[in-house]
C-alpha cells in the first residue's frame, strides 16, 4: 500500500489535483462568455474580460515561480493558490458591471495561477526518470474537463448561466481537498551565489514566441466558440458536447505522446501539430453548419492541445536546469496563455463585433498558427538534453 512519502501516493493525488484543475477550465473557459453575455455585456466587453482571465497568467506564474524556486515550497503553493482562489471567487455570485467583474477576475485569478506551474513541476521530478509518463498523469485533467464541460453544458441550458458560480465553487473546493495531501517537504535550493543564472538562448526565445503564436489562435476558441456555435444555431449541450469530443481526442493523444516523442522528436510533431491547427480554424471558419466537418475539427484538438502541451513540456524540462524549472514553467504558460491567449481573445472580441465578423476571426486564429509553425522551423536546438543544474 503506498505511504504518504512514496511516488505513487504522491502522483495519485497529483492526479486528483489535475482533474479539478482543468474541470474549473471546462466550465470557465467555454462558458463565461455566455455567463458574462447572459449578464448583459456585449462582446467587446466579453473580450476584454476573457483577455483579464488570461492576461493574470503573464505576470502571476513568475512572481508564484520566483516564490516557488527560491523557497522550495510548491506544494505549499498549491496548497495556497487553492485556498486563495476558492475564496475570492465568492465574488462571482454578486452582480456588478463590468469593473467589478474586472477587479474580481483579477484577485481570484492571480492566486489560481499559483497552482499549474508547480503542478507540472511536481509531477515530472516524482517521475523522474520516467518523465515521459507525464501524459498519463495530465490526462486525468482532460477527464475533469470532459466531463464537466458536458454537465456545464446541460446545466446552463436546463438552468440558465447563473448556475456557473455554483458548480465553480464546488470545484474550487474539490482541488483545494485533493491538494492538501501533497507532502509539504521542500525542493533543494540554493544561495544566490550558488545558483545558476538563468539563460535564455535562441532555441528558448523562439519556442516562446511560437507559444505565443499558437495560443494567439487558440485564444478565439476559448472565448468565443460556443458563442459561435449558438450563432450558427446549435445548443449549449451540443457545443458542450463539441468541446467535450476535442478533449477525448486530446486525452487519446496523451496516452501515446510519450512514444511519439521518442520516435519523432519534438521539432515535427510541434509542425504537424500546429499546421492541424490552422486547419482546424479554417474549417470552423467555413463549414460550421456541416456536423462531420465540425466533429473533425474538435478531433484536431489532439493536435492544437494534447501533442503540442506534451512537446512543449518536455522542451521546458530539457532546456530549463532543476533550479529554474518552475521559472521556466511559468515562462511558457505566462507568455503562450497568458500573453498569447489575452491578445487572441481581445483582438477576437473586436474582429466579431456585433457578430458579422465571427467567420473572419477564424482567420485571424489560422494566420496565427502558420506563424507559429514557421518559428518552430528556425528553433536551432529543439530536442535538447535533461538538465539537472
Amino acid at each position: 500500500m503506498p505511504t504518504n512519502s512514496s511516488p505513487e501516493f504522491q502522483l495519485r493525488w497529483l492526479r486528483a489535483c489535475y482533474f479539478f484543475f482543468f474541470a474549473i477550465l471546462g466550465v470557465l473557459v467555454p462558458y463565461l462568455g455566455v455567463f458574462f453575455d447572459a449578464r448583459g455585456f456585449d462582446a467587446q466587453e466579453i473580450g476584454s474580460l476573457l483577455a483579464i482571465l488570461m492576461a493574470t497568467r503573464i505576470v502571476a506564474p513568475n512572481l508564484w515561480a520566483m516564490v516557488a524556486d527560491r523557497t522550495g515550497m510548491r506544494a505549499g503553493l498549491i496548497k495556497l493558490g487553492a485556498f486563495c482562489a476558492a475564496l475570492t471567487f465568492i465574488s462571482f455570485f454578486f452582480e456588478g458591471g463590468f469593473w467589478y467583474l474586472a477587479i474580481s477576475l483579477t484577485i481570484y485569478t492571480f492566486f489560481w495561477n499559483a497552482i499549474l506551474a508547480q503542478l507540472e513541476v511536481i509531477t515530472l521530478e516524482t517521475l523522474g526518470d520516467n518523465a515521459n509518463q507525464y501524459g498519463a498523469i495530465r490526462s486525468w485533467g482532460s477527464v475533469g474537463y470532459i466531463v464537466l464541460v458536458v454537465l456545464t453544458g446541460v446545466s446552463i441550458e436546463r438552468l440558465g448561466a447563473e448556475v456557473l458560480p455554483y458548480i465553480g465553487m464546488v470545484l474550487f473546493i474539490g482541488l483545494l481537498i485533493c491538494s492538501m495531501p501533497l507532502p509539504s517537504t521542500k525542493a533543494a535550493v540554493l544561495s544566490g551565489s550558488e545558483r545558476p543564472k538563468l539563460r535564455l538562448d535562441k532555441s528558448i526565445i523562439l519556442f516562446l514566441l511560437s507559444a505565443l503564436l499558437l495560443q494567439m489562435s487558440v485564444g478565439p476558441f476559448y472565448g468565443f466558440f460556443v458563442l459561435y456555435l449558438k450563432q450558427v444555431g446549435y445548443s449549449e449541450t451540443f457545443a458542450g458536447i463539441m468541446v467535450a469530443f476535442g478533449v477525448l481526442a486530446e486525452i487519446g493523444i496523451f496516452l501515446y505522446a510519450s512514444k511519439l516523442i521518442g520516435k519523432y522528436g519534438l521539432r515535427l510533431l510541434l509542425i504537424v501539430s500546429i499546421v492541424l491547427t490552422s486547419v482546424r480554424w479554417l474549417i470552423l471558419g467555413y463549414y460550421p453548419d456541416v456536423v462531420i466537418m465540425l466533429i473533425f475539427s474538435q478531433t484536431l484538438h489532439a493536435f492544437t492541445f494534447g501533442l503540442t502541451h506534451a512537446v512543449s513540456i518536455q522542451f521546458i524540462h530539457r532546456h530549463f536546469g532543476i533550479h529554474h524549472r518552475s521559472t521556466g514553467q511559468a515562462l511558457y504558460a505566462s507568455l503562450s496563455f497568458g500573453v498569447g491567449g489575452a491578445l487572441g481573445t481581445w483582438v477576437s472580441g473586436y474582429i466579431w463585433g456585433d457578430g458579422s465578423g465571427a467567420a473572419q476571426v477564424w482567420l485571424f486564429a489560422a494566420t496565427c498558427a502558420i506563424a507559429s509553425a514557421v518559428a518552430v522551423m528556425f528553433i536551432p536546438d529543439m530536442n535538447g538534453k535533461s538538465q539537472h543544474s
